[in-house]
């Protein structure tokens, strides 16, 4: 079993998570600056992205242009990983590729404090992605553990390049905000990525 085999009630059973669900989880988050340059990247590459509508194209023209975002504005002192094995448990299936790991470590050979984990979805479904999601954040919890990491939350992201939805693991409650932002809301994106970075 893997990440990606997980189905939604599965994964909450397994783990005995509570699930909480509401909109506008992260409203009162603060929006972010987006820089010229990702203006400028966004503005070549969205539209051509959903053109060729594959999941490389969304990956390399829109999610990893917003995520090195995220990486300049902490100066390098976060790492990002793309596409990386993350084998945390493999008896209790925590184990696979993750698309995208942020960790609040400047570490880069290899990840050292997970804070937050990416799902790229194949369609235009979001829900899609929700099972493997929870389970990677499952699994970033638990590695934080072991490492004694103090990180309180870690917090997931299901996106298709163009739309993105947040998640939020604290002990076993895991949050699912069910409001949807679009690529044009690219300043509330960063502002929540960013505030999962600088969590207490």
């Amino acid at each position: 079993m893997a990440y990606s085999d997980f189905k939604l009630n599965e994964v909450s059973q397994r783990f005995g998570l509570t699930v909480n669900e509401a909109s506008g989880m992260f409203a009162d988050v603060p929006e972010a600056e987006c820089s010229d340059l990702l203006v400028t990247i966004l503005g070549e590459n969205v539209d051509l992205a959903v053109a060729i509508n594959t999941k490389k194209a969304r990956s390399e023209m829109i999610i990893s242009p917003v995520l090195l975002e995220i990486r300049r504005k902490f100066k390098g002192q976060i790492s990002l990983f793309s596409g990386v094995d993350f084998t945390v448990d493999v008896q209790q299936g925590l184990n696979g590729f993750c698309d995208f790991i942020i960790s609040s470590s400047k570490e880069q050979l290899f990840i050292r404090a997970p804070v937050i984990t990416v799902v790229e979805t194949n369609n235009e479904s979001l829900k899609s992605g929700l099972a493997q999601c929870i389970a990677e954040m499952v699994a970033a919890q638990l590695f934080n553990e072991k490492q004694k990491n103090e990180i309180k939350s870690i917090y997931g992201v299901i996106t298709i390049g163009t739309i993105w939805q947040f998640l939020k693991l604290q002990d076993k409650v895991i949050s699912i905000d069910l409001s949807e932002y679009y690529i044009k809301d690219i300043k509330k994106i960063l502002g929540i990525l960013v505030s999962a970075i600088q969590q207490p």
